[in-house]
Order: structure tokens, then C-alpha cells, then sequence
């Protein structure tokens, strides 16, 4: 049986994540390895039926809403199985990832590790911590140019999800990202040292 892994792919918005899944799995096809490509329901974003990027590259996928969805579409003879918009999945693609890795597959997994609030989103945490390889990738920061590893949300009202593009985030770095620089004030809370 050949080794199973699980990669974390993760960064903010417009950091090329999707982008980074796609080259991998890209590899992979060229290896005549059979795939599977999923992406969760909720991104309804560019064309159905696929996983595409921000750049409009894109490989046939899979939707499904849950992770018992996604390992009961996962065929025998699956040996590398990627999965886009992972932090949208339920606690439980944590032990999906495990299970098919444990069965020999390579599981390539990419999603945001923070929401815009700088909050670990959903499974990320845990999958990063259980994965083999963790690739965090940064974006450019569209006020100061430097690296951005925030996803600055336009309007910091609604749920946590919100699924959008340019028309909804922005790639920030840290320092931009405090700022805050949208109509609606932040509702984080800020810590002072004293000395």
C-alpha cells in the first residue's frame, strides 16, 4: 500500500491557495494517479462543477455539503483526493482525512486558516495540526503592498461566512488589517502593556 498524507494548503483570501491545489493535483494527473476533486456546496462562486481560481484556472470537481458526502463519493481505486474551501467543512473531514490517508491515499487539502476576524475557522486548526506538510501562503496587501495574511472583510457585518470575492474581502497585512479602514468600526478588542 502506498503511504497516505495529509497537506494543508492555507493563507487568506487572493494568497493562491486554489491555485497551489490545482498545481498539485495538476502533477498528479500527469502521474496517471487516479483523482478526486471536491469542493464544498457553499462555493458557488465561478463555474459549476469545477474548483477554479481567482486567475480562472480550474479542474473538474465534485460538490458535496458534508464530510460523510465527500467519503462515501471517494471510489476504491481513489489514490489523491483534494479538497478546496476545506474550512467550510463540519469538524469531521478531520477524521475523513485521517481514515483515507490511513487507506494510502494523499489527501490535498486547501482552505482560509483565519476568518476576518482573525479567528481560526472551522476544522483549519485541527487539520493543520494532524497534517504531514502545512504550506501557509501570503498574499499582497492592497494598502501597503507587503505581505498580506489577512482576509479583510469590506463590511463587518453578517456570519461568519460570507462567500465572495473582490466585491467582499480584501488581502491585509496585520498592520493594514488594524486599521480597520471600511465604514463599519471593528468590534475586536484591543490589549495595551503597561510597564
Amino acid at each position: 500500500m502506498p503511504n497516505g498524507s495529509v497537506e494543508v494548503i492555507c493563507g487568506g483570501m487572493f494568497s493562491g491557495k486554489t491555485e497551489e491545489l490545482l498545481r498539485r493535483i495538476r502533477r498528479e494527473q500527469y502521474a496517471r494517479r487516479k483523482i478526486q476533486l471536491f469542493k464544498h456546496g457553499l462555493d458557488q462562486r465561478y463555474t459549476e462543477g469545477h474548483v477554479e481560481s481567482h486567475s480562472s484556472l480550474k479542474l473538474p470537481s465534485e460538490e458535496v455539503a458534508t464530510a460523510q458526502d465527500l467519503i462515501r463519493q471517494v471510489k476504491e481505486e481513489t489514490r489523491v483526493v483534494g479538497i478546496d474551501e476545506v474550512q467550510f467543512f463540519d469538524d469531521e473531514i478531520v477524521a475523513v482525512a485521517n481514515h483515507l490517508a490511513d487507506r494510502g491515499v494523499r489527501v490535498i487539502v486547501a482552505g482560509l486558516d483565519t476568518d476576518y476576524k482573525g479567528v481560526p475557522f472551522g476544522p483549519m486548526p485541527h487539520l493543520m495540526a494532524i497534517a504531514e506538510d502545512v504550506t501557509k501562503i501570503r498574499a499582497v496587501c492592497v494598502l501597503c503592498g507587503g505581505p498580506a495574511s489577512r482576509s479583510h472583510r469590506l463590511s463587518r457585518e453578517g456570519d461568519q461566512v460570507q462567500v465572495g470575492a473582490t466585491d467582499v474581502y480584501e488581502a491585509r497585512c496585520r498592520s493594514c488589517d488594524a486599521l480597520h479602514v471600511c465604514p463599519v468600526q471593528s468590534t475586536t478588542t484591543s490589549y495595551e502593556t503597561t510597564h
